[in-house]
């Protein structure tokens, strides 16, 4: 009882001091439950609602690190890079499976 308060209670502290933040972890869980359906049931509608998740997700992602101040740091790889570059790879992705279900239809 203890385990799942302790996640209700960071759920909703998430939900408060981090919206969009909340939203993406939100709506990336709810691209990976579409995308594992539509492993299991091959329909288009649950490849599309997922695959629009993710970009939805992603999009929000590479605005919202873009909006953000820039800390300089000596080192490449700064957390903000990389969140940067798996935004892009997963909106990549999500729209390399787009072209391939328009032209599989």
């Amino acid at each position: 009882m203890r385990t799942w308060n302790f996640w209700i209670n960071t759920l909703i502290l998430s939900s408060e001091y981090h919206p969009p933040r909340f939203v993406e972890l939100l709506m990336l869980t709810l691209a990976i439950a579409m995308l594992a359906v539509s492993i299991i049931i091959p329909d288009p509608p649950y490849i599309i609602l997922g695959l629009s998740f993710v970009v939805g997700a992603s999009t929000s992602i590479l605005v919202r690190e873009a909006m953000s101040p820039h800390h300089h740091s000596n080192t490449f790889f700064t957390q903000k890079r990389m969140t940067q570059l798996t935004a892009l790879l997963l909106l990549g992705i999500s729209i390399y499976g787009f072209a391939d279900l328009i032209q599989g239809l």
